[in-house]
């Protein structure tokens, strides 16, 4: 939902707002970032958080350089954020573990819940991607 309550969508710009706006908002399912291609990614690893990640997530978090990573909203998964050239999003299994690489057309809800506090890095995918 935009901050005035109409339908937003995640590939339609004119129905976005900024942070202030949509911080003011009790509309929809909460705070998020739309994904639109300008090279921030999010990958989501799901059911691999239960107070720390799980073996494999750590595992997945270590092969890629400092950058930003917050608990989902489901409290089980967790968001990696970053900056990398990717044109479409890829879901694939690692070790066990789900993964989904979103580049863009996608809205993601944001928890501000970091495990790892730092900023976005350029990650280089190419170990991930099958």
């Amino acid at each position: 939902m935009t901050a005035q309550g109409f339908s937003a969508s995640s590939t339609k710009p004119n129905t976005w707002t900024d942070y202030q706006t949509a911080s003011l908002s009790n509309a929809g399912d909460g705070l998020g970032f739309v994904l639109n291609g300008d090279g921030i990614v999010c990958i989501d690893l799901d059911h691999c958080y239960d107070g720390r990640p799980s073996a494999e997530a750590q595992a997945l978090i270590d092969s890629l350089p400092n950058t930003y990573v917050e608990v989902s909203p489901s409290g089980t998964g967790l968001h990696i954020w970053g900056f990398a050239a990717l044109e479409k999003g890829r879901r694939f299994n690692r070790n066990g573990l789900s993964v989904e690489i979103y580049p863009n057309g996608r809205y993601i809800t944001v928890t501000g819940k970091a495990v790892n506090q730092a900023a976005f890095a350029h990650l280089d995918l190419s170990h991930l991607l099958p």
